[in-house]
């Protein structure tokens, strides 16, 4: 079996900067409301001339073959985790065109929060098993335009935005992809969901219902009570599997959904907030864009040393829920 290296990341926001009060002009709250509760200061949107999801996933993929020196024809495989695609088929495919990836097999992977998570443990699979070389995967998410803005549970939570990595097959020795554990639960799918609502009166002469997709519904208690109580024993399981303890964690970088969310879980865990990679305050919850772009800033900070042991988490609809532990090398 083959080993995983990430040789690079990229990142890329939209250039709207919505602070709280811009948001507190058209619906009942404030900065203060908004930031204690969440943490959240503000947030980027594709807003105007700024065009779609496939923009903001080019460019963080462009960074990332840039830094790696990859030419996009040696690109294998292309998995974009989003559930905001501007194409119900699939998107990622309008990614391997653009960057020149004309080589790659190209899918999408609906997980929401988790599928960053998810699509990096897929990807390594991959590239264990020795079926494919080089691998771009692609966080991003554009949930502003499932946004209910008269919404004010859900509204004051989300930002746009994308994050990219490249991994690499390599020697069993320098493998950085040391394990992962993930779950998921059916049961509890409704409390976190963008619906498919039927309209109320069939076709004519097929008699079938057809309708669209509502806004985000989210039941925010619930969500909250799921994650702090998943996400810990997530990653002692992991941890365990690997035979590593809390004490060997030098960085968290969990899904950015709210700043109770982070803090609870590193207090479960007895683990310093300073051990937290967060950017929760700039960017909101970018959905499946959160965990690589939150790396990618990190990086970019020179916070991240050769040999960190980074424990990543990612939790959200479905109700999925996962964690993968890496060994960083520069």
């Amino acid at each position: 079996m083959q080993g995983v290296c990430i040789l690079a990341t990229g990142s890329a926001v939209p250039h709207s900067n919505v602070s709280n009060d811009k948001i507190g002009q058209f619906i009942d709250t404030s900065n203060e409301w908004i930031t204690s509760r969440t943490g959240i200061k503000e947030r980027r949107l594709l807003t105007g001339n700024e065009k779609s999801i496939i923009d903001l996933a080019v460019s963080a993929s462009n960074q990332a073959l840039h830094k790696s020196s990859i030419d996009p024809l040696h690109i294998d495989v292309i998995i974009l985790a989003t559930s905001s695609p501007n194409d119900l088929f699939g998107s990622a495919s309008q990614i391997q065109a653009q960057i020149g990836a004309k080589n790659a097999v190209s899918f999408d992977l609906t997980a929401a929060c988790s599928g960053f998570v998810l699509s990096l443990v897929t990807a390594a699979q991959f590239l264990h098993n020795g079926n494919y070389t080089n691998i771009l995967v692609v966080g991003a998410d554009v949930l502003s335009k499932w946004t209910n803005w008269l919404d004010r549970s859900t509204c004051i939570l989300f930002g746009d935005g994308a994050g990219a990595l490249i991994l690499q097959a390599c020697s069993k020795k320098n493998n950085q992809v040391l394990g992962f554990q993930l779950n998921t639960d059916g049961e509890l799918c409704n409390h976190l969901s963008i619906p498919y609502q039927e309209e109320s009166i069939p076709h004519p002469t097929l008699q079938l219902f057809q309708g669209s997709f509502k806004f985000i519904s989210m039941n925010g208690k619930e969500v909250y009570k799921l994650a702090v109580s998943k996400v810990p024993l997530s990653i002692l399981q992991c941890l365990q599997s690997l035979d590593l303890s809390v004490n060997d964690i030098d960085w968290l970088l969990l899904h950015q959904a709210n700043e109770r969310i982070l803090k609870a879980v590193a207090e479960k865990l007895s683990i310093s907030f300073n051990k937290i990679i967060t950017n929760l305050s700039q960017y909101g919850n970018t959905s499946a864009a959160s965990i690589p772009l939150a790396l990618d800033q990190a990086i970019m900070q020179n916070k991240i040393k050769t040999n960190d042991i980074i424990v990543i988490s990612g939790f959200g609809a479905g109700f999925t829920w996962g964690t993968v532990i890496i060994k960083w090398k520069c």
